[in-house]
């Protein structure tokens, strides 16, 4: 099999990636297993994935990791999910100070049981000080739950006579969001062949690329995600202007030089 990372183009490659990880339980189940045995498969997909990043310097990747519809699955497997959480937390922060990475979680935290609150937040006061790469975890996350806070707090804000409403711009909209801090993804990429974004950063990707594979979380190694950055290199993103249009600059600039 070729080496897909040699193929990449270092000056164009995405600042932020965003990953739906889907398929674990179908995996499982399909090897006989339980389906938490596919979510703990899955966090060593998690773990090539940041060394993928990491190897091509690529600074910001959020991860899906569970939506606040995700709660109404199985006590079983919801408790079972927490449990992996917690661990997995607890066994990773030495190994995301020791490369330099800077842990961040969007959702509704208080929503969490309170052990896993409290590693979470234990981990992301460890891991403030890490400048090299920007994790983003989803958890108890969803885009509309997120939509619904921005409005009330905009809604507050103008009621207090803190925001005027005449003022109010989509730059006003993004300060509100959760992802406030994180520029938008540039590459979307969504696991085991399923081609929806379920309820996921629904305003911050409304100029990513998107790319849908069938391969499951489990199986979604390094490889996998050169293939999905080589695809987001041969597409042309124009942001709603025409081909001529992204061209001439370039033109322009070649016959400048």
């Amino acid at each position: 099999m070729p080496d897909l990372k040699e193929n990449i183009d270092l000056t164009k490659l995405p600042y932020h990636i965003a990953i739906i990880m889907d398929g674990n339980g179908r995996w499982a189940k399909d090897k006989g297993h339980d389906r938490l045995y596919g979510h703990y498969q899955g966090v060593e997909s998690v773990r090539n994935i940041l060394e993928g990043c990491a190897e091509l310097n690529i600074p910001y990747l959020t991860l899906y990791a569970f939506s606040t519809e995700n709660w109404d699955r199985p006590k079983d497997e919801v408790d079972g999910l927490m449990e992996l959480l917690v661990d997995t937390i607890r066994k990773e922060v030495a190994t995301l100070n020791k490369n330099n990475i800077k842990l961040h979680v969007i959702g509704d935290m208080s929503t969490l049981p309170p052990v896993a609150k409290k590693e979470l937040e234990e981990a992301l006061v460890e891991t403030s000080h890490n400048t090299k790469f920007n994790l983003i975890l989803a958890l108890s996350y969803s885009s509309r739950w997120e939509l619904l806070n921005a409005i009330k707090n905009i809604a507050r804000d103008v009621k207090n006579g803190n925001l005027d409403p005449d003022e109010i711009e989509q730059e006003t909209i993004q300060k509100y969001l959760a992802t406030s801090n994180f520029p938008d993804p540039d590459l979307l990429i969504r696991t085991s062949g399923e081609y929806r974004i379920s309820n996921f950063l629904l305003y911050q990707l409304a100029y990513a690329e998107l790319y849908f594979t069938a391969t499951r979380w489990p199986d979604f190694g390094k490889e996998c995600l050169f293939e999905a950055i080589l695809d987001f290199q041969r597409r042309r993103r124009r942001f709603g202007k025409t081909d001529e249009q992204i061209t001439l600059p370039q033109q322009k600039q070649v016959l400048h030089s």
